[in-house]
């Protein structure tokens, strides 16, 4: 934990393992196939905020790279990892 500027308070990363069961979006950081299932997509902000005209072409592109293996080819390191930081962080306070 990192301590914090001010007051007793100390920031802890929150490391994402690939076994997360929550449907939230970087729980699928080592399995982009899931972003293929549009219901999976239909419960992610990021997708449901973005227009077709932006999901589809990318969603496309994605099934091409899984298919070819070039996304895999290309995010190796990160399939290699045990956890990664999306920068999430847990702010405990002090008494």
């Amino acid at each position: 934990m990192a301590r914090c500027a001010r007051g007793s308070a100390h920031r802890a990363s929150v490391p994402h393992s690939d076994d997360f069961t929550d449907g939230f979006q970087i729980a699928n950081w080592r399995r982009p196939e899931h972003f293929l299932d549009p219901v999976i997509r239909q419960a992610s902000s990021t997708f449901a905020q973005l227009p077709a005209s932006v999901v589809e072409p990318a969603i496309e592109r994605l099934l091409a790279d899984l298919a070819s293996g070039a996304w895999h080819r290309r995010y190796t390191d990160v399939l290699n990892r045990d956890s990664v930081d999306y920068g999430y962080r847990l702010l405990i306070a002090g008494r």
